[in-house]
Order: C-alpha cells, then structure tokens, then sequence
C-alpha cells in the first residue's frame, strides 16, 4: 500500500462550509416581495434581519456552536453569519434577476 501524501489527508480549509437556513427559498422570496425598492445584496440582507429574526438569531447560534467544534484539535473555519448570509442572498438574487 504507497504512503499517504498530505494531499490525501483531509484538510478542512479547502472546505467551503456554509450554514443553510431552513426555508431560504420561502424566506428569500418574503422578503424580496415586500422591498419597495430595487433588489440588491444590502437592501436584502437589511430587510431579512428586520422580517425574519428568529431566523437569524438560529443562524448566528449554529454559527457559535459549530464555530466552537474542533477536528483532530484543528477548528474549522467557517464563514461569519454575515458573510454567509450576504453570499446566499448574492447567489439567490443572481439566479432570479
């Protein structure tokens, strides 16, 4: 059997760790349809806060907990609830508009 090289490990900063919201899709679309004005990335993440907080407060605690776990003594990085939350509506948008 050949010897592991290190690529072969894992190695959890090539990984792109995101935390999903339940219900993105209805929760996108809520809020899309109450904005007065154009869509775009700040006015939507803006509005999301505002109209879904528990959802938020749910994303920021999986965020806390996660952020917290450890692998083989190494954390895992993962993206700050804005970060993620910015790119998910960057991405949903993009695939409406």
């Amino acid at each position: 059997m050949p010897a592991k090289s290190k690529s072969d490990g894992i190695r959890f900063a090539e990984y792109n760790i995101k935390i999903m919201i339940l219900n993105q899709e209805e929760l996108f679309q809520n809020t899309l349809s109450q904005l007065k004005e154009k869509p775009t990335e700040q006015n939507m993440f803006t509005l999301f806060l505002e109209l879904h907080p528990e959802e938020w407060k749910q994303l920021k605690i999986a965020f806390s907990k996660f952020n917290r776990s450890k692998r083989n003594g190494k954390t895992i990085p993962l993206p700050k609830p804005e970060i993620s939350l910015r790119k998910e509506i960057r991405v949903w948008l993009k695939s409406k508009i």
